[in-house]
């Protein structure tokens, strides 16, 4: 079976073409989304279906070339197959790198989870280093450019819809998706560099502070880091699912 079809799309997505980048967000975000939620019911997984953008896209490092993921995308099977598989892969990697850092345990604490019962005492500083993570991600909010900050009001302080957010910021909606994938992993890649160099807390520990961040996003309230930044657009109610950063 031929899949030259996909492969010219993932060929111009590759290159930039904007046409080309609305058509794939129409057509296979809806899929991504599926995919995601396969993985985890819960719709734990949807984070790294929106990340996915970003690398398709191609981020450029510093003086470097834009490199997209598509690159990898051969034709070999279908551009939907080739997605899931690259989205299993990614979930398959946040398991094994989750898994890492669960401390064995001895035979006690065994027995006693066994009963119900859990003996392990939480960290005495796990909600200290949710504040330092609130306070490093709303620096690194603050050192975004404006157009930025404006697209991060739009969609999460504000809950505007990807087609609203683009018709404010008169952006098309792959453009709006794409730039909020760029904006999600600088703003953690910084939040993470600021909690290692100036607070000195350990993978280990910056991985808690998200990990407890997911559980209670309440210290992370982004209408609080962002304001008003969309005049006359009123904050919606949570009626969507929690659209996290993280």
């Amino acid at each position: 079976m031929s899949y030259a079809g996909d492969l010219e799309l993932a060929r111009r997505c590759a290159a930039g073409d904007e046409q080309a980048w609305e058509r794939f967000v129409l057509e296979y975000r809806p899929l991504l989304y599926r995919a995601a939620d396969a993985l985890d019911a819960s719709g734990g997984a949807r984070d790294l279906a929106d990340s996915l953008y970003a690398d398709l896209y191609g981020l450029a490092e510093t003086g470097a070339e834009r490199r997209s993921l598509f690159r990898y995308f051969q034709g070999r099977s279908s551009l939907a197959t080739w997605l899931r598989a690259v989205l299993s892969q990614r979930y398959v990697d946040r398991l094994r790198a989750g898994a890492r850092l669960e401390p064995l345990p001895d035979d006690d604490s065994v027995a006693h989870r066994d009963e119900g019962v859990r003996t392990d005492p939480p960290d005495p500083d796990r909600w200290h280093h949710v504040a330092l993570l609130r306070q490093a991600l709303g620096r690194a909010i603050e050192e975004l450019d404006a157009r930025d900050r404006l697209r991060l009001g739009c969609y999460y302080a504000q809950e505007l819809k990807l087609a609203e957010t683009g018709r404010i910021l008169k952006e098309s909606e792959a453009t709006v998706s794409r730039q909020l994938a760029r904006t999600r992993r600088a703003l953690r890649e910084k939040v993470e560099r600021r909690l290692r160099e100036d607070h000195r807390l350990s993978d280990a520990q910056i991985a808690e502070c998200f990990e407890t961040a997911s559980d209670d996003p309440g210290p992370l309230d982004l209408r609080d880091m962002l304001g008003d930044t969309v005049p006359g657009h009123a904050a919606r109610k949570k009626s969507e699912p929690d659209r996290s950063i993280r």
